[in-house]
C-alpha cells in the first residue's frame, strides 16, 4: 500500500510543505501581538527556548507517528494502540479528523476575510467605491462570497495531490509569501515611528524573563505557531520516504516556521508604532490591540495615511495574508482527503469535494450564528483540542507504542536521552500549557 501512495519528491518541497502547514494566521498576528506584550526581546528568547524544549520534541512526535505508519492519522494511532487498545487509538484519530474539519470551517471563514481585503485595495484604485465598501464590511452576504472562495482555491490544489498540488505550489507560495514579508519589512523600516516599534520588539526586558505569564504564553505560542495537535504534520510526515532523515527535516521545518514567526514581528510591531505616530490607536489598557481590531482596523488605517502608495501596501499586506491562510488550509483539507481515500477507497477528486461541502455546510452554520458560535468554536479548539492531542500523541509515542517503535528500542545515546525527555518531561510541559490555556 506504501509504494502506491502519493508522497514529497524532494526534502525542500517537503519543508516548505510542512512550514507552509505551520504557518498560518497565528504567527503574523497572534506571535507579534504577544511578543509585544510580554517583554519584547525577552518574550522571543523564552520562545526560542520553549521551541527548543518542548515545540521540536512535539513536531517530531507527530511526523514520527504518520512517517513510520504511512498512513492517514486514524490508521496511524490505531497502529500505534494495536497492543494496548487499538479503539482507543483510533478515536483518537477521529477527533483529530473532526477537530481539523471544525478547524478548517471557521479559518476558511477568517481566510476569507483576507482574500477580501486583498481585493478591496484594487476596486479603490478603480474607483468601485460601492465593491470597495462591501470587501470591508462585515457582512453575512460577504462571508457567504470569499468563504467558499477559499475552499475552492483549497480544493483546487488538493485535487492534483501530494507531488503536483501541495508539493508544486508550496514551492511557489512559500517564496512568494518570504519575498512579501521581506519587501513590506523593508518598506516600513523607512517609515517614521518603526525605530519605536523595532526597539519595543527586539530589546530585552529581562524583568519579565521569569514572569510565569511570559513563560505560558511563550509555551502556548510556541506550540500553536507549528500547527501542532490536528495531525497535519502525520500526514506529511506519511508522505516522506520511509528511509528519510526525520530529526534533520524536523529542525528545518522548526526552523523556517520560527524564522516567519520572527520576521512577522519585525513587520507587525514597527508597523503599529508607526500607525501610532500617525495619530492611530494602538493600545489599550497598558497592551497593543491584538488579533481582528490589529489586522483589520489598526493596519488599514495606517495604510490609508500613506496616500496612494498605501493601496499598494495594504495589497501586498493582505496577499501575504492570504497565502498563510492557503498553506495551512491545504494541510488541514488532506487529513480527511486522504482518511476518505485510504480507508473508504475513494477517488481523491471524490473525497476532495466531499470534504470541501462538509466544510462548507459546518462553515455556513458558524457563519449564521456568527456571535457566539465563531468564538465558542475557536475556544474549544484552540484551549482544548490542541494541546489534549499533543500531549496524547506524547504519551503514544513514549507509553503506548512498543512494536515497530525505534524510539522505544534505542538504550543508548542522544536517541535514548530523547526518548526518555519524550516520555516524561514532554508531557509534564504539555500538562502546564493545557491547564494555563484552559483555564484563561
Amino acid at each position: 500500500m506504501a509504494q502506491l501512495r502519493d508522497g514529497f519528491q524532494s526534502r525542500i518541497g517537503f519543508v516548505l510543505a510542512a512550514a507552509g502547514a505551520a504557518v498560518g494566521l497565528g504567527n503574523i498576528w497572534g506571535f507579534p501581538t504577544q511578543a509585544a506584550n510580554h517583554g519584547g526581546g525577552a518574550f522571543l528568547l523564552v520562545y526560542f527556548i520553549v521551541i527548543f524544549l518542548l515545540a521540536l520534541p512535539a513536531l517530531y512526535t507527530e511526523l514520527y507517528l504518520g512517517h513510520q505508519a504511512q498512513s492517514n492519522p486514524v490508521n496511524a494511532l490505531r497502529q500505534a494502540w494495536h497492543e494496548k487498545a487499538p479503539k482507543v487509538g483510533a478515536t483518537a484519530g477521529y477527533l483529530g479528523l473532526s477537530g481539523a474539519i471544525i478547524m478548517l470551517s471557521f479559518y476558511s471563514i477568517v481566510a476569507g476575510w483576507m482574500l477580501a481585503y486583498s481585493l478591496e485595495p484594487i476596486s479603490r484604485a478603480l474607483g468601485f467605491e460601492q465593491v470597495s465598501a462591501f470587501l470591508q464590511g462585515d457582512s453575512m452576504a460577504r462571508n457567504f462570497v470569499f468563504t467558499p472562495l477559499m475552499l475552492l482555491l483549497t480544493a483546487s490544489i488538493i485535487l492534483k495531490g501530494v507531488k503536483s498540488g501541495i508539493e508544486a505550489w508550496s514551492r511557489r507560495l512559500m517564496p512568494m509569501l518570504l519575498m512579501l514579508l521581506v519587501a513590506l519589512i523593508g518598506y516600513i523600516a523607512t517609515l517614521d515611528g518603526a525605530a519605536e516599534g523595532f526597539s519595543a520588539y527586539l530589546k530585552p526586558d529581562f524583568a519579565k524573563i521569569t514572569d510565569p505569564d511570559l513563560i505560558i504564553a511563550a509555551m502556548g505560542q510556541a506550540f500553536f505557531s507549528l500547527s501542532l495537535g490536528v495531525g497535519c504534520m502525520m500526514i506529511y510526515g506519511s508522505y516522506l520516504k520511509p528511509n528519510e532523515n526525520l530529526p534533520k527535516l524536523t529542525l528545518s521545518v522548526a526552523a523556517l516556521d520560527t524564522g516567519v514567526a520572527f520576521l512577522a514581528g519585525l513587520l507587525i510591531i514597527p508597523a503599529v508604532f508607526v500607525a501610532q505616530h500617525n495619530g492611530v490607536q494602538v493600545f489599550q489598557d497598558g497592551k497593543l490591540i491584538g488579533e481582528g481590531r490589529l489586522i483589520f482596523a489598526v493596519l488599514p488605517e495606517l495604510f490609508a495615511s500613506m496616500g496612494a502608495i498605501g493601496l499598494w501596501v495594504g495589497l501586498t499586506f493582505f496577499v501575504l495574508m492570504s497565502i498563510a491562510s492557503l498553506t495551512s488550509t491545504i494541510s488541514s483539507t488532506e487529513i480527511p482527503v486522504s482518511f476518505l481515500v485510504e480507508n473508504h477507497g475513494l477517488e481523491r477528486k471524490t473525497a476532495t469535494w466531499w470534504v470541501t461541502l462538509v466544510i462548507m455546510l459546518v462553515a455556513s452554520a458558524i457563519i449564521l450564528n456568527f456571535e457566539w458560535m465563531f468564538a465558542l468554536v475557536i475556544s474549544l479548539f484552540t484551549q482544548y483540542q490542541l494541546p489534549l492531542m499533543g500531549l496524547f500523541y506524547f504519551i503514544t509515542v513514549g507509553w503506548m507504542w512498543k512494536r515497530g517503535n525505534q524510539l522505544r528500542l534505542e538504550c543508548k545515546g542522544a536517541h535514548y536521552w530523547f526518548a526518555q525527555y519524550v516520555r516524561f518531561v514532554c508531557p509534564v510541559l504539555m500538562t502546564a500549557v493545557f491547564l494555563n490555556v484552559a483555564m484563561k
